[in-house]
This record gives C-alpha cells, sequence and structure tokens, in this order.
C-alpha cells in the first residue's frame, strides 16, 4: 500500500497541472503587459491568465497584440481560437487565394488523311456512306418517273457515276411519246343495190337526189331516203407535260366544267383522258384536288371508282368527245 502512495502523488500532480500551459508575458493592445499563466480551456471569448494566487484576469483574443497571438498559435490547443484575429498581409492572402491554372489532358490528334480515307476509316463513316449511295439510287428513281425514262436504266447509271448520273438526267427534258394521228372518221357511201345477178331481171336505178332505188319488175322502183349526216365530233384538245404545267391552277382553269355533278350541255359528251405513269385513266368527273393531287371518278363497266393521281405523274392529259 505504501508503494501506491508515490503514484498517486503524480497522478494528482499531472492533474492539477494540464490547466497550467505556461507562466508568459501578454502584450495587450492598449500598450500595457500582463504576466501570468494561462488557464485551459480558453474559447473563443478569451483566455483567463492566473496572474497570482487567487488573481484571474480574462483576456479577450481582440485585446492581444498580433506578436502574442503568433506565439499563442503555436499551441494546437490554443491555435483554433486564436487564429481567426491574426491579421494576414496582402503577399500571404495572395499566396492562400492563388489559383494555379492545370492544362486539361488534351486527346492527341489522328494524323492527317483524305477526306474518303477518313469516313472509310470508321463504322460510322462507313453507314453514312452505304446510306448516301442508297438516297443516290432513289433519286436516280424518282428522276425516271418524273423525266420519263426507263427507271432501270437511270437507277444503272446512277450506281454506276453515283450523283452525276441523276443530275445528268434531271437537266434532259421530259421524254415525250409521239402522239397518234387522229383518224379523220368517214361516212361511208350509200351501198349501192345490186344489179344483174342471175335469175333476177330487176336493175338498179340512181334518183336524181343520189339516193339508190332497186328496180322493180314493170320499171317501178322505190326510192331510199337519204340519212341524215352525222354531226362531226370535235378535234380533241392535247395538252402535254413540257409545253404546259400540270397543277392545281391549270387543272381548275381548263377543265372548270369537270368538277361539277351535273355538266352543261357544251362539256356534256366530254371526256379527260389522262396518260399517266400508271396507265390511262378516261376521267368522267374531277371530284376533289389539292395542291399536289387529283381525286377523279373514273368509269369501269358500270360501276364507278375514284382514283388519286399526282401532276408529277401526269404526262399527257387529252380533252376529246367520248365517242371520238
Amino acid at each position: 500500500m505504501r508503494r501506491l502512495y508515490p503514484v498517486i502523488l503524480g497522478l494528482w500532480l499531472c492533474v492539477c497541472l494540464t490547466g497550467v500551459v505556461r507562466a508568459d508575458t501578454f502584450q495587450l493592445l492598449d500598450g500595457s503587459t500582463l504576466t501570468g499563466e494561462i488557464i485551459l480551456p480558453a474559447n473563443a471569448d478569451g483566455v483567463n491568465i492566473k496572474v497570482s494566487q487567487n488573481n484571474y484576469q480574462r483576456v479577450a483574443w481582440t485585446n492581444l497584440t498580433q506578436a502574442t497571438l503568433q506565439e499563442l498559435i503555436k499551441d494546437s490547443r490554443l491555435a483554433p481560437f486564436a487564429e481567426p484575429y491574426i491579421e494576414i498581409s496582402d503577399e500571404e492572402r495572395l499566396k492562400k487565394t492563388e489559383v494555379v491554372i492545370k492544362p486539361p489532358p488534351r486527346l492527341e490528334r489522328p494524323p492527317k488523311g483524305s477526306l474518303l480515307g477518313a469516313l472509310f476509316g470508321s463504322s460510322v463513316g462507313m453507314v453514312v456512306m452505304v446510306l448516301l449511295y442508297a438516297a443516290n439510287i432513289y433519286a436516280g428513281y424518282e428522276i425516271s418517273q418524273i423525266r420519263a425514262y426507263s427507271p432501270g436504266m437511270v437507277c444503272g447509271i446512277a450506281a454506276v457515276a453515283p450523283v452525276i448520273g441523276p443530275i445528268l438526267f434531271l437537266c434532259l427534258p421530259t421524254r415525250m411519246e409521239a402522239a397518234p394521228a387522229d383518224s379523220a372518221e368517214e361516212t361511208p357511201p350509200a351501198e349501192a343495190a345490186a344489179a344483174g345477178e342471175p335469175g333476177n331481171t330487176a336493175s338498179a336505178a340512181a334518183s336524181a337526189d343520189g339516193t339508190v332505188e332497186p328496180a322493180h319488175a314493170g320499171g317501178l322502183s322505190l326510192a331510199r331516203p337519204q340519212a341524215a349526216p352525222a354531226t362531226a365530233a370535235p378535234a380533241p384538245q392535247v395538252f402535254q407535260r413540257g409545253q404546259f404545267t400540270f397543277n392545281r391552277r391549270f387543272i381548275e382553269t381548263k377543265f372548270v366544267g369537270f368538277f361539277g355533278i351535273v355538266r352543261r350541255d357544251a362539256d356534256k359528251d366530254m371526256v379527260l383522258q389522262i396518260k399517266s405513269v400508271r396507265g390511262e385513266f378516261t376521267v368522267n368527273r374531277i371530284t376533289r384536288i389539292a395542291a399536289n393531287d387529283m381525286h377523279v371518278e373514273i368509269r369501269k363497266g358500270a360501276a364507278t371508282s375514284e382514283v388519286s393521281i399526282a401532276f408529277a405523274e401526269i404526262q399527257e392529259i387529252r380533252l376529246k368527245h367520248k365517242d371520238a
């Protein structure tokens, strides 16, 4: 038990001395000095200094000089409270706030080469080239429909000579088929009655007005009434692409009589024969019209149907009599 007394005494002295930092001289802003020992713990308001055995004085951090504060921050227990009150010079402030610009990492540029080499050198470039090649062939097909050339020929040339082939056919004029010559309708002449047939004693005689009168026995003949001359059908009007521009205004201006359900006497027996890339249509009436196409009524036997025809497909429009 007696051996434990020195240990207990040493622990008691350590506990007593933990609150005392050191005896030192502290300079105040008013020029006075204060000598004593700092009593821990300190706080943000200030520090307690033991001036004498029973005399303690509370000193605020703001009353200490910069030199005193510089000494106090060397103690890790006082540094968090004293450091905010230390004045920093402009040079030190610049050093603390200095921004160090670090160059960002940059990718290395690929070696220089041709445009085609760059396109064919990556998968994305290959896909772009395939799409452009397909678009070139499709453009050739559309141009063949507009210019009335063979789609196989135009698409083949576009495949062999991309871009140049479609542009060449686009610059060519639209190919038109020669319109068949209108055959003049002739009225068949009146047939003369046969005469001098074996076993027949009658003869044919011409009347004064040109009708043929078959002769009967006894020298009598009967006059045949002359047929009334048929009314000649008006000549058809032909409108071909290249000579006319087929659009909504042209159709509404030239064929205004075909928009009504009941047509007038002048257009009653007239029909429109439209030749397009899809075939020929005999139109009785135009039901609807838009900016790029029109809907027409055609007759199929005893029934009628409505067909849409795009203006870009029309090659020729013929206005003619239904019996022509």
